[in-house]
């Protein structure tokens, strides 16, 4: 028995640990271990003083780690020592087991750390299924998640590079801050807001902080200017790239016309063209289909001239169709029922009809989304609904489309301008070449996307000032813009250009942090959530 529980404290407790094993009993589902503590004395917790005085024991009954799949039932036996020093106000203590036993505790400190463990990365409820299905530890949520709030947070010491952004705690309503060492890719810590003086407090308690890494919002560098003034600032090129791409969107939309020129096509196709128009505006009906009133009307005329095929007089058709004498007549009269049409609709009208020029024209211009053209329209002091501009636009979807490519949407050409010209295909690079050739504006517009692209990939942001003085010449209001939204944050921006750091490490941790909101399905509190991001 003695081999066996000399055994024991050598397989389940480390060396470390001054315990030692006196008896073992096994059943079914659990193991009982009797043991006491082995040490030669205890220090006073007040006082610190060492004694060996042992002034009684008792037996205690701390949770333990479960063994070989059987829950551990650990009996340890624990001595009450008389303090030493006569003028410290605790007079007895009780011995504690380094790495196994604190005061006032239920569970082994290794246990306590799983727990803690499991909480980080599992949060409350997973982790407390796993625990009490597959780990025999019967533990509930709230139990697991104070185990990872108690856990202290670490000093994040010195940093040199930090990186600040912005993260949703409720999408659009409240937001925090996450600041991050750029150097390690570790998060340093959690502000429950991204205020200027919440941030800028924080930055002052880091003097040692050289470079500040952070988006260009106005709130982030206020803080960065009056919290870390000896630092570097340096503009994430990630939201530069984008910003640039907002602009350039801009400048297409801006000559959306000149992407509708099509390349002059030859005689014999423009002669068939004349053609197909001709015979079209001869075969077309201003007869308007799908409209509730002309469907009814249509049918009402086919009723009443197929009864008067079969024989049927004015009166029979009345009693049949229950209509009047009046508008019997009136349909029977009618070799078709355009003729009705003309006495009864064409002369309505409509409060879209001074501004059917203008939607006709945009659609040919190839905005076919009703509701932008609503909402233009409506700029122009449009005063009905979006259902008659809807009705107006429904017989331009059923028209026979020219023949030819589509013209690109202005989001489509963007996307080739700032893509690099080795990752478009052969068509991608002729049509944007076409748009180009079109229109002066845009062909320069392509050249100076292409340069800043040069600048920020090969960290060049000394050609920066040549680069503005270049762009600004060319017509565009939307890149003068971001020019000049440049001029306003120059210094970072162009320390963004030049330092090698990356917001990488930043915009993982964000993304990092918008996981653990959902793995507690966003009912986290601030407190929990800076404890996993920080710790786990």
């Amino acid at each position: 028995m003695d081999e066996v529980c000399s055994w024991l404290t050598q397989a389940l407790f480390p060396e470390n640990i001054d315990i030692t094993v006196t008896n073992v009993e096994t059943t079914e589902k659990a193991l009982s271990i009797e043991a006491r503590a082995s040490g030669d004395g205890a220090l006073s917790p007040d006082c610190s003083r060492w004694s060996q005085r042992v002034h009684g024991s008792y037996w205690r009954n701390p949770a333990d780690l479960p063994a070989a799949g059987l829950a551990v039932r650990l009996r340890l036996l624990v001595r009450r020592f008389l303090c030493p020093a006569q003028e410290c106000d605790r007079r007895t203590f009780t011995e504690q087991v380094h790495g196994l036993t604190r005061p006032h505790s239920r569970w082994t400190e290794r246990l306590r750390a799983v727990l803690s463990s499991t909480g980080l990365a599992l949060a409350g409820r997973a982790a407390a299924r796993l625990l009490g299905a597959h780990l025999a530890i019967p533990v509930s949520r709230s139990t697991v998640l104070r185990q990872v709030t108690e856990r202290p947070v670490p000093f994040p010491g010195r940093v040199r590079v930090v990186g600040l952004d912005e993260f949703a705690l409720r999408k659009g309503r409240v937001y925090g801050t996450v600041l991050v060492d750029v150097e390690t890719h570790r998060p340093i810590d959690l502000l429950p807001d991204r205020e200027t003086q919440t941030v800028t407090a924080w930055l002052r308690q880091h003097p040692e902080i050289e470079v500040v890494y952070r988006d260009r919002a106005t709130f982030h560098a206020e803080a960065a200017d009056q919290g870390a003034p000896q630092a570097v600032q340096v503009a994430d090129r990630w939201h530069l790239w984008a910003n640039l791409d907002q602009a350039v969107e801009r400048c297409v939309s801006a000559h959306r016309t000149c992407l509708h020129a099509a390349p002059a096509e030859s005689e014999d196709e423009n002669d068939t063209a004349e053609e197909e128009a001709q015979a079209g505006e001869v075969s077309a009906s201003p007869w308007p289909t799908g409209h509730r009133f002309a469907d009814r009307v249509r049918e009402t005329h086919a009723a009443v001239h197929d009864l008067l095929a079969k024989g049927h007089n004015h009166r029979s058709i009345q009693r049949h169709l229950g209509m009047g004498s009046t508008t019997v007549v009136r349909y029977a009269r009618a070799t078709d029922p355009q003729e009705l049409f003309r006495g009864q609709w064409q002369s309505r009208s409509s409060k879209v009809d001074p501004y059917k020029p203008y939607l006709d024209q945009r659609w040919d211009e190839g905005c076919t989304n009703a509701w932008k053209l609503f909402e233009e329209v409506r700029e122009r002091g449009y005063p009905g609904g979006y259902g008659m501009v809807r009705a107006y636009l429904k017989p331009q979807r059923s028209r026979a489309q020219p023949a030819g490519p589509k013209p690109p949407r202005a989001r489509e050409v963007a996307g080739w301008i700032m893509c690099p010209p080795e990752v478009l295909d052969e068509e991608e690079r002729l049509r944007l070449k076409h748009v180009a050739e079109q229109c002066p504006d845009l062909g320069s517009l392509v050249g100076h996307v292409r340069s800043f692209a040069q600048i920020l990939t090969q960290h060049k942001g000394e050609r920066l000032d040549q680069w503005r003085a270049e762009a600004r010449v060319v017509d565009l209001p939307a890149l003068r813009s971001f020019i000049d939204g440049l001029g306003r944050d120059l210094d970072a921006v162009r320390a963004g250009l030049t330092l090698p750091w990356s917001s990488g490490p930043v915009e993982g941790n964000v993304n990092r942090i918008k996981m653990l909101k959902r793995q507690m399905y966003g009912r986290a509190g601030f407190a929990l959530l800076r404890k996993r991001v920080l710790l786990a």
